[in-house]
This record gives C-alpha cells, structure tokens and sequence, in this order.
C-alpha cells in the first residue's frame, strides 16, 4: 500500500519518513522522496526461530513524504496533493514537541495543526469537485445518463465538504467510490494520525490538547500513535541489544516506529499471510476480504494462473504443537479452494499446475 505523509512545516514529517524507510533526507528538501518501510511482525521473528531460513522478509508499506503544507495557500496545497495523486492513504504528523531552536508552524498547539491540516484536505476535494461539476454544467450538450448520476453525486459531495465532513464519514457506495476513484479525493481514503513528542511528554505520556486530539480521532476514525522522534533516532543508532534494553527501561515493547507500521496496517484494512520454509520465511500483505486465489496472484502471477489449491495452517496451530507434521498429523490442515477467505495469520502452501 502507498501511503502519504502529510503536515505543516516543522512538524517532524521528514525525520518520521526517514525513520521508517531508513532513507536519509536534508531536512530543508523541498523534494518529493519515496521509501518502504518494514512492518515488523513478531509472528515473523517466531517462524524464523523455527525454520531457520536463508532469508527472511517483512511485509512492508511504501510512504511518500512531500513538501510542508502551507495554510490557505491553494497553489501549494494543489502541488502536494497532485504529488500525492496515487496513494491509497493518508498519515498526517502533528508536532507537540518543544524546541526553541525549531520554529513552530503556523500555528502551534497540535489541535489547531490537525485541524488546519485536515483543512488543506477538505479545500483540496472540493476544488477538484467543483471543477469537475462547472465542466459538467457547461457541457455544450446533453449530458449522458452516467454524467447525470455522476452530476447528482458530485454535488451531493460538494455539500458535504462545505459542511466540512469527511467524505470518509458520510454513506457512499462502492459503485459510487468507483465513480469517484479517479479524482483521487483525499478525505475519502484512510486517514491517520501520529503525534510527535518531545522526551518528557513522551514520559509523561500527555501534551497540550492530547485529550481533543484523540477524540476528534476516535469521533473519525483515524488511527493514533504517540511517538516521540528524537528518541526513535536514538533507538536507531543502538545494537538490538540495546535497543531492547532501553525500551524494557522506557516499560514499552516496541518502537514508536513499529507501533506506527503496525497501527497503519491495521488501519488500512491490510492483513498478513505467510510462506515459510528452508529458503524463505515471508509475510506477504493482503486486503482483508482476499481470496486464495488473490494471496497466490500476490506470490506470483503463475500461481494463480495454474491455481489448483492451497494448503492452509494457522499460525496459532504451528506454534501450538510445534511442526507443520503435527498440525497435519492432528487434521488441522485445510486444502481449500479458490474463493476461501484468507484470514490474517494463515500460512500458505498452493498447489498449481501450468
């Protein structure tokens, strides 16, 4: 899934792209810079543990970090977001932390940054929403009956985002979500929300306007995370063990950065399957909903061409009695067909024939 970084000037949206993609940016670039980032998968770790394969790989998301939106300035705000044309979601970076060395934004508490953000997002949609429905009014000729639907939709649209609703919350088909796909909307995709703290706001897990944050979050929908950047940095250039051992001192089990990975996957409806054996341990990534036949295609177009069956064993199963042999052995291996649902966690083996 491509995913787009998105915030006011200042607000840490760099260091969290670089801290995630591993990509190392001027922090003053004005360049649009693309990256991928591993989602780490304890699950992973486990099945490595027991395989001991060659090669192991994560699944991953790729991020695109863009220039600082800038408030109320539509050319800007156009040259983001046709940057940002392609992405299926969005991640917004507010800034809590305090350094007098770093000038605040436009505006400074994180609240009024959110808000302002998610602005630039509505300004942006009903741009592109107005234009199309003008181009539509002064057709010169009769409008075809998909151009009425498409008409009647648009302004039933228009009046949602000047009511400043993200078109996210209100009720739209998946035909009508068709219709729209090609006007890459911004409030219609996911949206999420990570908050970057400084060290003592991060201990003391709280910042100004935290409590209005999370409630316009939760009230929308978006996923949250706290991280605090300066420390994620720190983590980064630590061993693993130590590493481990300053998050066992903070009492977290995991990064910032792997709390945020991990809160986008399950944001954007995104699931884990696995292949595992001598060669490879894998995590292979899939919209909840897939099919068999859909993870075989994700592998490798052949499989799905030549697809016969798959083999399924759930991971719980595998770690529970401890070998692919006994969980076969204990009838809790599924051959299943083409349409089968593909359930988060699932390791797959598929059968095919070319």
């Amino acid at each position: 899934m491509k995913v787009g970084i998105v915030g006011l000037s200042q607000v840490g949206k760099t260091t969290i792209f670089s801290l995630l993609t591993g990509i190392e940016v001027d922090l003053f670039s004005q360049e649009h810079q693309r990256g991928t980032a591993k989602v780490h998968d304890k699950r992973v770790d486990i099945l490595t543990k027991m395989y001991e394969p060659k090669k192991v790989t994560y699944a991953t998301l790729e991020f695109f970090d863009t220039p600082a939106l800038k408030i109320n300035d539509k050319k800007e705000r156009t040259a983001v977001f046709n940057l940002l044309q392609n992405v299926e979601a969005m991640l917004i970076v507010v800034r809590a932390f305090k350094n007098d060395s770093v000038p605040y934004p436009e505006v400074e508490k994180p609240i009024d940054q959110l808000k302002a953000t998610l602005d630039e997002f509505l300004f942006r949609d009903l741009d592109v929403v107005m234009g199309r429905i003008e181009r539509l009014e002064n057709a010169k000729r009769k409008l075809e009956p998909k151009e009425e639907i498409e008409l009647k939709l648009l302004k039933r649209i228009q009046e949602a985002l000047e009511n400043e609703q993200l078109l996210s919350q209100i009720e739209i088909s998946e035909e009508e979500k068709k219709m729209l796909g090609g006007f890459s909307l911004a409030t219609l995709k996911p949206i999420a929300i990570v908050v970057n703290l400084d060290e003592e706001q991060f201990t003391d897990k709280n910042y100004e306007t935290k409590d209005e944050i999370v409630k316009l979050c939760e009230k929308n929908g978006f996923a949250y995370v706290e991280l605090c950047g300066k420390l994620e940095m720190e983590l980064n250039a630590l061993s693993e063990e130590e590493k481990m051992e300053l998050l066992k001192d903070l009492g977290v089990e995991e990064t910032g950065i792997q709390r945020l990975s991990n809160a986008l996957y399950r944001q954007f409806g995104l699931i884990s399957f696995f292949t595992v054996g001598k060669d490879e341990v894998r995590a292979w990534t899939l919209r909840k909903g897939s099919t068999a036949v859909d993870a075989a295609g994700v592998i490798h177009t052949d499989l799905a061409r030549g697809f016969i069956k798959a083999e399924i064993i759930k991971y719980e199963d595998l770690i529970k009695l401890g070998s692919e042999k006994a969980v076969k052995d204990a009838g809790l291996m599924k051959l299943v067909g083409k349409e089968h649902i593909i359930e988060d966690g699932d390791i797959i083996t598929i059968r095919f024939n070319i």
